[in-house]
């Protein structure tokens, strides 16, 4: 099992995620809603944190059901939705039964995101969609220095998967708890190999270079 690295952080993070970068996630929580869509049904919130997206997929019609690594994390989060502690490549749940799933901002957080990407697809039902939020693969990341929000000065490390915590912002999440990086390339590769369809991709920033890149991909009946 991986270790939970943001037990440590959990009450931080509690406070970053509802307070510290309320318009961030904001703006991740409208590129949830415009590829999600409005329910009904189940929808697994994998890595769900301190379930701060939970509201949003109640309001979308969903109802949320989270997992995650972190106690720490679940401590927040059992306030907001039903939860349970698991590994992302190793889900408590059967084959086939929720219509959607979501992961948000938490791919860099996983060694084997193409793994998580595969067991969200066997949990998900003929026609179920998914939906990735996450840091762009191009432009985020210890490769990527964003400290003038005009000019994303991009290194040699694109390539490098390994986890690092060398980040352009000392006093944010990757510092603390260090990221693993994925390739454009590896994502939607990943999405391909677990037999979802590709629908939409869309890429989100507060200035002209974004920030989030957003899929949909969808089950096949």
């Amino acid at each position: 099992m991986t270790t939970p690295l943001y037990d440590d952080i959990a009450d931080w993070y509690e406070d970053y995620a509802t307070v510290g970068s309320a318009t961030y996630m904001d703006r991740v929580r409208s590129v949830l809603a415009e590829l999600l869509g409005d329910g009904p049904g189940r929808c697994l919130d994998l890595c769900c944190g301190t379930g701060a997206h939970a509201g949003e997929l109640r309001r979308l019609g969903w109802t949320p059901v989270g997992v995650d690594l972190s106690g720490g994390q679940l401590r927040h989060a059992r306030s907001r939705l039903p939860v349970a502690r698991a590994d992302a490549t190793a889900l408590p749940l059967a084959d086939g039964v929720v219509p959607a799933a979501v992961c948000l901002l938490a791919h860099t957080d996983m060694p084997d995101y193409p793994a998580a990407v595969a067991e969200m697809a066997r949990v998900l039902a003929p026609g179920g969609r998914l939906v990735h939020v996450g840091l762009h693969p191009c432009f985020c990341g210890a490769f990527a220095d964003r400290s003038d929000q005009g000019r994303i000065v991009i290194d040699g490390g694109y390539a490098e998967r390994e986890r690092t915590v060398r980040s352009w912002n000392p006093t944010g999440v990757r510092a603390r708890v260090g990221a693993w990086h994925l390739p454009l390339a590896d994502l939607l590769t990943a999405v391909a190999a677990a037999g979802l369809v590709l629908d939409r991709v869309v890429e989100s920033g507060s200035g002209p270079i974004p920030d989030i890149l957003a899929l949909a991909a969808t089950k096949p009946r």
